[in-house]
């Protein structure tokens, strides 16, 4: 990272009315640096520390993690290339049967320079980060922007090996939202968090990504505070804002960039946004009240509850967490990849199902019956074999607890005070205790945590654990919030009906892309009852439904797992170049379709395989 400039908000505002006083009038102004709470931090990234890679390039970026000199002291340019490695690993499919930079996508060496700083959306408690990279090659003549916002809880690089893997070596501006969430956790104990630049500092001494204030009461088991659950924010009900805010961050950014071009506006710049997973739900989000902000939207594996039909990410979350386990000893399931070990199936599950029994279908005679009963609910509740058998990885995985967890806390918006059925994060030995963070743990969180515990040492407390099917009390009550009368039941389910979608600008061009074997957001979930709503109501998006393709890329690299299915970012870059050539050059939109495919196999994945798109 070279010559790191930061200018304050005032020297920013200097800047702007000195390049744009005759082309804006104030509160156009206001409007375009809307909500930044912080300096504009830009660096410059030439030679081995690039844009897109860090300078790690495709080769790199399949390798170990990149290491840091003082690893108890890791520098600002460290953390950024170790942040831009975990986000790529987090998502693509770099392994060498997957064909990531020989059938599809690269990772090309683009140079320029990184605007970042913190901003906060009205009424919120917590900044969130937005950020801007400005390849050398942008085009001021032809000028474009790709808006994105992080796929799950991630921090801000986490829709780099999307947006940025398709926008940066066009020569687009890739712009980024963390919409909220982020890694930047809070150590309690050293009283320290994560400032603008990825370093750790010592709360009061500089702006931190997130903590709590100094006279606020850290009740409960909580060690670490993580933005999305204790921000006392419901992040989720704003994301859309938030991808809007970014595009506006955008053009502000590419004023300082830029002056003699200046202004730069909705107008004189085409500017698409894209995302996947929970990122795919924000820009969908982002679709409802733009103003005429966007001129399209690429949404891959979206997490969106339509206005009307659809289920809710935490109602079928919390039926997977206390389901699922048992379902999936059905036989049907033997030969899928995580379902068995040693061809048995792990022993958790199968306790699972003596706590169905003893709990719910005590006149059941053997662990087959109470299988096939959890199989039927979730067949009846919409789940269907093909995405059962893709979340068997979610199951294993401990997924659909802490997105329970997670999300109950942030519905519910009981910010550092006790989570809701008395859970908790800290760090965490072998046995699941509580224990004091190491020095290196906290310098790579920023880096390499997803933004939701479990993970990079950070695990979740549970005060209800007790017997041989410990996570079951806790699990249940989680459970029982969405349905209870209870007042953080009430909260919980308000929290989460705030996420609803609207209906978007009735003249932006849409194509949604969404694997049908995904067992993490299910299609029969979210993008068909949302594609259903949006025709309903005289929209016209694009639907490709991928067949076998599951939720992230990344899943592909476990063994066993990636021979069953086929990647779907070939389709999110194909998606969109078919946008990009539609509002660009004026072509006509693809039609809607089922991609037909072919599991990879255990071998190298062969262009013939992702079939026609």
């Amino acid at each position: 990272m070279n010559n790191p400039c930061r200018f304050s908000l005032g020297m920013l505002a200097a800047l702007s009315l000195a390049a744009c006083a005759s082309h804006r009038t104030a509160s156009e102004k206001a409007a375009m640096s809307d909500g930044l709470v912080s300096e504009i931090r830009v660096t410059t990234h030439q030679g081995d520390d690039d844009l897109l890679s860090a300078g790690l390039g495709l080769a790199g970026l399949r390798g170990s993690a990149p290491a840091f000199a003082s690893p108890e002291l890791p520098t600002a340019a460290e953390l950024r290339r170790r942040a831009i490695y975990s986000s790529w690993r987090g998502i693509a499919d770099l392994g060498p049967l997957g064909g990531y930079g020989e059938i599809y996508g690269a990772v090309p060496l683009v140079t320029g320079r990184e605007f970042s700083a913190f901003a906060r959306l009205p009424k919120a408690k917590s900044p969130h980060r937005v950020l801007l990279q400005v390849p050398d090659l942008f085009d001021r003549d032809k000028r474009c922007v790709v808006v994105t916002a992080s796929s799950g809880s991630r921090g801000v690089y986490g829709a780099i090996s999307l947006a940025g893997a398709w926008g940066l070596p066009r020569g687009c501006a890739v712009a980024y939202t963390d919409k909220g969430t982020g890694s930047g956790y809070f150590d309690v104990a050293g009283n320290t968090g994560v400032a603008l630049d990825g370093t750790r500092a010592v709360r009061g001494s500089t702006q931190l990504e997130f903590a709590p204030d100094a006279d606020a009461g850290i009740a409960g088991p909580n060690q670490v505070l993580v933005k999305h659950a204790h921000s006392g924010d419901n992040p989720e009900a704003d994301w859309g804002r938030h991808v809007l805010q970014a595009a506006r961050f955008a053009l502000h950014a590419l004023d300082q960039a830029f002056p003699e071009q200046a202004p730069f506006t909705a107008g004189n710049t085409r500017i698409i946004a894209a995302g996947i997973s929970n990122g795919g739900g924000a820009v969908l989000r982002a679709a409802e009240d733009d103003g005429g902000l966007l001129d399209g939207i690429v949404a891959v594996e979206p997490n969106v509850w339509a206005g009307e039909g659809g289920r809710a990410l935490y109602d079928y979350a919390t039926e997977a967490m206390l389901l699922m386990p048992c379902a999936l000893l059905d036989p049907r399931f033997d030969n899928t990849p995580f379902a068995r070990v040693a061809g048995a199936p792990p022993p958790a599950w199968v306790t699972r199902c003596e706590t169905l029994k003893g709990e719910r279908w005590q006149s059941a005679d053997s662990t087959a019956s109470i299988a096939a009963q959890a199989l039927d609910i979730l067949h009846a509740t919409g789940w269907t074999d093909e995405a059962l058998a893709s979340a068997a990885t979610s199951t294993a995985l401990d997924l659909w607890r802490a997105v329970s967890v997670t999300y109950a806390a942030a519905y519910a918006r009981t910010g550092v005070g006790p989570m809701p059925c008395g859970f908790g994060f800290a760090a965490t030995d072998a046995r699941g205790n509580a224990r004091a963070a190491s020095a290196l743990e906290q310098a790579s969180w920023w880096a390499e945590a997803t933004g939701i515990p479990p993970g990079a040492g950070v695990g979740i407390l549970d005060s209800l654990a007790v017997g041989k099917d410990a996570t079951w009390p806790g699990s249940e009550c989680l459970s029982q919030l969405w349905s209870e009368s209870s007042e953080l039941g009430l909260l919980v389910y308000t929290g989460a009906g705030e996420t609803r979608a609207a209906l978007p600008r009735a003249d932006l061009p849409m194509i949604i892309v969404h694997g049908k074997a995904d067992g993490l957001v299910p299609m029969a979930f979210s993008s068909e009852p949302y594609v259903r709503w949006l025709e309903a109501n005289g929209r016209k998006p694009v639907f490709w439904k991928v067949g076998h393709g599951q939720h992230f890329d990344a899943f592909l690299a476990f063994p066993g797992f990636g021979d069953a299915h086929v990647p779907i970012l070939p389709y999110a870059y194909a998606a969109l170049d078919k946008l990009w050539a539609h509002v660009a050059a004026g072509e006509a939109l693809p039609a809607s379709r089922e991609i037909a495919t072919t599991p990879r196999g255990n071998g190298p994945l062969g262009a013939h395989q992702l079939g026609e798109y």
